[in-house]
């Protein structure tokens, strides 16, 4: 769920922006049909990236476009991972995992390249998300849509801006409106020395125990399915934390009010996009704003697909990684039998439970980085907790016929990004998404289609309860929050659990991923990714692709140039 990304755009609007547009090239891959020493026949490639997932399937169309000779294997029948897409016979839309994105160059970038720029879509970007509070739904600040200066004005000043949900919200408290102001504008406590601060303790400190509660914590639900009192601030959320560290270095702000620092940010941000502007050829797009395409998130990976054709093995479950005497191979069980593919790099975009044994022949140290004992929040390894994606839909006539505050309209209409559950207000659905509300074509027009996440790091028994009784749960909640007392049964689209969702960046993983660095770095040409390491949401995944795909290629050049030079040697 991609409420992070919301918030972040309604206070500080700021995302990075990056420009790369390699050469297209085709390579012939060598083929050997001959057995290798361990059995099994054998492929040769430049790269070999391992898992299908969005991180992997863009890093593999990237390369191919920078003319590598790339492989991209995938253990599942299909590439997209947790993103996949459904369309019913009697007009629904809807995700089995993530929703939407926050619009970023690198998504828009990589459509244009696949030529499904045309099948990009955008919510209103008026539209806010809305906390659930004491049996009322309270919209978070949001613009209306306006660009540059105009919309700065607006995410202060407009009908939904900060200062009307300071001064005239009722989410807040006054004396938690006074607290939120003094940490933003006058200063707070400094970070405490040699500790790894949670997200609570962060957000406490500087903003107050009531946003914690009310604002903060119910999205790090929604985004992470995480406990923000094990995740780590600098850790889960850098780009926030990094605010206060400018917000320190501006001589005059001695107490390190945040704002200020916000601020400074924000111009960053806005002379760094000037001067990398996006391509006069991509569709228009404001960044951070909730996306998608017409048919869903799945047209991404379902593209990427059609554009590698045999450059993809599907059903190919990786079970080791070696060093060999020019690069590395990789073995894998396939449909076919067991197959081993020599590549001079490989990426592995594996989750992080499931990489340790396949490492340990290459990398020793592989299990006690990711079984790593974290005694500190009781954990091993890498966390990630189940999650189920439960799509509903309902008549909009059932839904309660309320108007809610600053002009946004009548509940039924659901005019909106979604709604936030704070684990206060005693509702077990983390959040819900208002998908009919958000992109076109998503619900006939008399129903509304609402997409639920359930489960996480604070509810892991939802793991063991029945597909009826999560669906129960589901409409329990829908109907705290947003039906009449007679509304009917919901409509079910679809459920999904992951059992192994979103990892968790929690206290320690910081240390961690610089111990897989570490190692990491005696392997030349071997590369061990995935979202546990370059971030969880999909913009993350896209711009990791496209950023990563650049280190790969140069790997494989100063190899070859490398490799000249021995053979000149070798021949004088």
């Amino acid at each position: 769920m991609k409420f992070t990304e919301i918030l972040l755009f309604s206070l500080l609007r700021f995302q990075p922006s990056q420009s790369f547009a390699p050469p297209v090239n085709n390579v012939v891959r060598s083929h050997n049909t001959g057995l290798a020493a361990g059995g099994g026949s054998t492929e040769e490639v430049e790269c070999l990236v391992v898992g299908g997932g969005i991180s992997g399937s863009t890093l593999a169309h990237n390369l191919n476009r920078a003319g590598v000779d790339v492989m991209l294997a995938e253990a599942r029948d299909y590439l997209g991972g947790n993103v996949k897409s459904h369309k019913t016979k009697d007009g629904f839309i809807w995700e089995e995992g993530p929703n939407s994105f926050a619009t970023q160059p690198s998504i828009v970038r990589i459509a244009h390249e696949l030529g499904i720029d045309d099948q990009l879509v955008f919510a209103d970007e008026s539209l806010p998300p809305w906390v659930n509070h004491n049996g009322k739904l309270h919209p978070l600040p949001k613009g209306q849509g306006g660009k540059g200066p105009k919309g700065q004005i607006e995410l202060v000043f407009g009908p939904n801006g900060v200062m009307k949900f300071a001064l005239a919200g009722e989410l807040l408290s006054w004396p938690g409106r006074i607290r939120a102001g003094i940490g933003a504008f006058l200063g707070h406590m400094p970070p405490p020395e040699g500790k790894e601060e949670t997200i609570r303790e962060w957000v406490t400190r500087i903003l107050g125990e009531e946003v914690f509660l009310r604002c903060i914590d119910p999205f790090v639900s929604g985004v992470y399915a995480g406990n923000p009192e094990t995740l780590s601030m600098k850790a889960a959320l850098p780009k926030i934390a990094r605010i206060e560290d400018i917000s320190y270095s501006l001589e005059w702000n001695k107490f390190g009010a945040i704002f200020y620092g916000g601020l400074a940010r924000q111009i960053e941000l806005t002379k760094e996009r000037k001067a990398d502007p996006p391509d006069a050829a991509w569709p228009e797009f404001e960044y951070g704003n909730p996306g998608s395409f017409k048919e869903g998130l799945s047209t991404l990976p379902k593209a990427i697909a059609g554009e590698l054709k045999d450059k993809i093995q599907l059903e190919w479950k990786i079970t080791k990684i070696e060093k060999s005497a020019d690069g590395y191979t990789a073995s894998f069980e396939t449909p076919n039998g067991p197959k081993i593919v020599r590549a001079k790099s490989i990426v592995s975009t594996v989750p992080a439970h499931s990489i340790a044994d396949v490492l340990q022949p290459v990398m020793p140290k592989s299990k006690d980085i990711f079984e790593k004992v974290r005694s500190e929040i009781d954990r091993i390894g890498i966390y990630h907790p189940p999650v189920a994606a439960v799509t509903v839909a309902y008549p909009k006539s059932s839904f309660k016929d309320v108007e809610l505050p600053n002009g946004f309209g009548n509940l039924q209409d659901l005019p909106g990004f979604g709604s936030l559950n704070p684990r206060t207000e005693g509702v077990r659905t983390l959040g819900t998404l208002w998908s009919s509300s958000l992109f076109p074509g998503r619900a006939p027009s008399d129903y509304n289609l609402l997409l639920n996440y359930i489960g996480g790091s604070r509810d892991v028994g939802l793991a063991d309860l029945s597909e009826d009784e999560i669906i129960a749960e589901v409409d329990k909640g829908c109907r705290q929050v947003l039906l009449k007392d007679d509304a009917p049964e919901p409509k079910v689209l679809g459920l999904k659990l992951w059992p192994t969702a979103i990892p968790q960046y929690e206290l320690g993983h910081l240390p961690l991923l610089k111990e897989l660095e570490a190692a990491e770095a005696e392997l030349p040409g071997l590369y061990v990714c995935g979202n546990y390491r370059t971030g969880v949401a999909f913009p993350d995944c896209v711009t990791f692709g496209y950023e990563h795909a650049k280190t790969v290629k140069k790997f494989l050049e100063t190899a070859k140039v490398e490799s000249s030079q021995v053979t000149a040697d070798m021949t004088r």
